[in-house]
């Protein structure tokens, strides 16, 4: 492979990995400060001692997640330097924003909920964690505002002296409809993700452990699962509203999801297609008549373009070249995505009914706990795998091809090396912390029992100490 290939996988690996622990974050701190809430309001000890046991959970993976983010801001200078002059001025105001605002509300905020259990009012340490919600949101929302660009730059202008975009509109940047769309899809991904790492923790524990706190668990059991399937029904309508704005910006992206080589009106929506192994011809296909149309335009008979007159419709406006995705697997995961979601609120919605009304949950359902969380996971990645190879071959859309954002002066060989220094780093930080959490969750609520003691303002020399 040359350094272009090497560097898109790198690229790949790398942002892959880092995004196994965004969704957990960004849903768990969530959960979290619900759990916290309701104990403040309800006075139940259960609340309390979930609080304590997931926060544990969420700081174990929220610092990973910031260790191997830092990994994403290094690539862009490392093997992307052209990428990074082209859109640096653009996307210096909402990373800037992020930064600044963004990661300062998460950083200062998670230290005083941490150390503030014996220190601090309760309502001014709840108001702690839902400033941590608060500033993961808004680092979601501008790091996605910043990836919708790609999809569809706007609020822009092209330098062609200084070969660069130039930013003229911030807010036609953090208004894009792409991020309007594609942040809300987003965040009720990551939490049937969070909601399915807490129903499936809680499970193991009934299964497991079925004489010890069985009511706290049974109660995190169908939080988890209620969280799925009501996230699971925002991911069903914003992914709806996200696939036709997908349609009218990236046309082709659209008609690779579904192989659809020529242009359909009304357009079937194929459940299961073979083709040749370049992804240039369908084969057998199996379809559903008419809703392909309302799934791009929001009509029964709309047309859908096909993926060769939009071919030439782009080599008339950018030149030769080939202006297709990768077709089989922009094709299969966004039917992967689509599928392990939904097994994922099926999985949810059983479990709530194998445990209602105080049944205890039968023996075999163990082989389920580890998968549960998994499954949403995997459909995000799935997504996001999509999202990218689906724009392909553009880094921005329209405007920068992807082999023009390779650094210059970097060979083949130093992409080896830094590829497979990460590879080894991870594979060693992937240790590390599947045994932390391991650790914690057999550790179960030991060491949650007694609620905290009341602030001592009297006492304004006593040291801070770690909650847990």
């Amino acid at each position: 492979m040359d350094t272009l290939d090497l560097a898109r996988w790198q690229f790949a690996i790398t942002t892959v990995y880092h995004f196994f622990f965004v969704p957990v974050t960004i849903s768990l701190v969530a959960i979290t400060a619900g759990l916290q809430t309701a104990w403040y309001r309800t006075g139940k000890e259960k609340y309390l001692r979930l609080t304590k046991f997931y926060g544990k959970l969420f700081l174990i993976n929220i610092a990973m997640g910031v260790v191997t983010g830092l990994v994403q801001e290094f690539q862009f200078g490392m093997n992307w330097s052209d990428y990074s002059r082209f859109v640096g001025d653009v996307f210096g105001a909402p990373l800037a924003l992020e930064g600044l605002l963004a990661f300062f509300l998460e950083s200062t905020f998670i230290g005083l909920w941490m150390f503030g259990w014996d220190r601090l009012p309760k309502l001014v340490h709840l108001g702690c964690i839902w400033m941590v919600v608060l500033g993961t949101q808004l680092s979601a929302y501008f790091i996605l505002a910043a990836n919708s660009w790609m999809q569809n730059p706007v609020g822009f202008r092209v330098n062609p002296e200084r070969g660069r975009a130039e930013l003229t509109d911030l807010w036609a940047v953090l208004t894009n409809k792409v991020v309007l769309v594609t942040y809300p899809h987003t965040i009720f991904a990551a939490f049937m993700v969070g909601g399915a790492f807490v129903a499936g923790v809680a499970l193991w524990h009934l299964l497991r452990r079925p004489d010890t706190d069985r009511a706290v668990f049974r109660s995190a059991l169908k939080i988890g699962a209620s969280i799925v399937l009501v996230a699971s029904a925002g991911v069903a309508i914003s992914g709806d509203l996200q696939g036709k704005v997908m349609t009218e910006v990236q046309p082709m992206k659209m008609a690779a999801a579904e192989a659809l080589y020529e242009t359909e009106k009304p357009a079937s929506f194929s459940a299961f297609t073979i083709g040749t192994l370049d992804g240039s011809k369908e084969i057998f296909s199996i379809k559903v008549p008419y809703l392909l149309s309302f799934l791009a335009t929001g009509h029964f008979d709309g047309e859908v373009k096909g993926i060769n007159s939009l071919q030439d419709a782009y080599e008339q406006l950018y030149g030769p070249g080939s202006y297709k995705p990768n077709i089989p697997l922009t094709y299969w995961t966004f039917r992967l995505m689509i599928g392990v979601g939904m097994a994922s609120a099926a999985v949810a919605l059983w479990l709530l009914w194998t445990t209602r009304r105080g049944r205890a949950p039968a023996p075999w359902l163990i082989w389920l706990a580890a998968p549960l969380p998994l499954l949403p996971l995997v459909a995000n990645t799935f997504g996001w795998i999509f999202t990218e190879t689906g724009r392909q071959p553009w880094l921005v859309f329209g405007l920068l091809p992807t082999a023009s954002g390779v650094s210059p002066g970097t060979t083949s060989g130093e992409v080896i090396t830094s590829l497979v220094g990460f590879t080894a780093l991870y594979g060693v930080l992937a240790v590390v912390e599947t045994k932390l959490l391991l650790r914690t969750i057999r550790a179960g609520l030991a060491g949650s029992d007694a609620p905290p003691p009341d602030p001592e303002p009297e006492q304004p020399d006593k040291p801070l100490s770690f909650a847990y």
